[in-house]
């Protein structure tokens, strides 16, 4: 009885074994297959833009360039200086914007997360009102304009997005998940309420923190519609509007040149634009795999052992 025992749980550790087996390979060759269906489109996006343009206007997009040519990317660094320039503008908005949004939004959201501030709840409808009902873009161009004088400022492209309600309210979750026993203590042992916040909330809240900043700067990284209504000064293009003007440039150009009977085919309008989605895109995406790690440490670090 005792073999038949051991016999049965060497095969139940077997067939185990071989379940879970099967379970990674099924869960790694679907991880990959999904990796490479999310991969296609920026590979489409790269062969394009190095494709000639009239194999482009023959046979249309493909994972391969036809016929290999870079004028989408001689044409887009025409003048150099004006892509760095306004890259350094878009990375100093960003940078500057994300860091000042996420303070002042983490800020807020910690003062309406304690359930002993009095208030919150009607600060908290203040706050969800304004998602509802604005004054619309002439009084924001007024308000920017006139009585802050932004015109021509890079504040004008920082202030639109340095506070966002929903993440505010994203962030006001994860920090009313925060056992209030480590505030209460906190505050036993003689901390102040901003300590409390900067000491622990912020440390329990990174997985939140992680997924507002990378909004956020995304936000500020894809941003050319205020640059457009505040910006007279070209030094002071962020990326998104220069390329925006650029290519507004090109078409224009090229209808011309369709008008008095010049072939535009030559010119590059289709791998133009791939050109500048990889140009605008590529300093995000190599970003991001810097970025992930926040997320899984915020995971953890949120954990309370019970």
């Amino acid at each position: 009885m005792g073999k038949s025992k051991e016999n049965e749980t060497v095969e139940l550790k077997v067939r185990r074994g071989k379940e879970q087996r099967m379970f990674d390979i099924l869960g790694v060759v679907i991880m990959v297959v999904l990796a490479a269906i999310c991969l296609l489109p920026f590979i489409m996006l790269l062969s394009a833009s190095i494709t000639e343009e009239n194999y482009i206007m023959q046979h249309g997009y493909g994972l391969l360039p036809g016929k290999v040519s870079f004028q989408a990317y001689r044409t887009l660094f025409e003048h150099p200086m004006d892509i760095l320039r306004a890259y350094g503008v878009t990375i100093f908005i960003t940078a500057a914007g994300t860091g000042l949004g996420l303070l002042i939004t983490s800020m807020a959201a910690y003062v309406i997360s304690r359930p002993d501030f009095k208030y919150r709840n009607k600060i908290s409808f203040y706050f969800y009102f304004t998602t509802l009902f604005n004054g619309g873009m002439l009084s924001v161009y007024i308000f920017v304009v006139r009585y802050l004088g932004l015109k021509d400022s890079l504040m004008a492209l920082i202030l639109p997005y340095l506070v966002n309600v929903f993440y505010m309210l994203v962030l006001k979750s994860f920090m009313s998940s925060v056992p209030m026993s480590i505030i209460e203590s906190a505050k036993m042992d003689g901390a102040g309420e901003f300590l409390i916040f900067v000491k622990f909330v912020l440390p329990l809240s990174k997985a939140g923190l992680a997924t507002v900043g990378l909004f956020v700067a995304l936000d500020y990284w894809n941003d050319w519609y205020n640059a457009m209504l505040y910006i007279e000064s070209n030094t002071k293009y962020p990326l998104q509007y220069l390329l925006y003007n650029m290519l507004a440039a090109k078409q224009v150009l090229a209808r011309i040149a369709a008008q008095i009977g010049i072939s535009a085919n030559s010119m590059p309008s289709n791998s133009l634009k791939m050109a500048m989605a990889v140009v605008a895109t590529g300093p995000v995406i190599l970003v991001y795999p810097f970025v992930q790690k926040y997320f899984v440490q915020g995971i953890t670090i949120g954990a309370v052992k019970g």
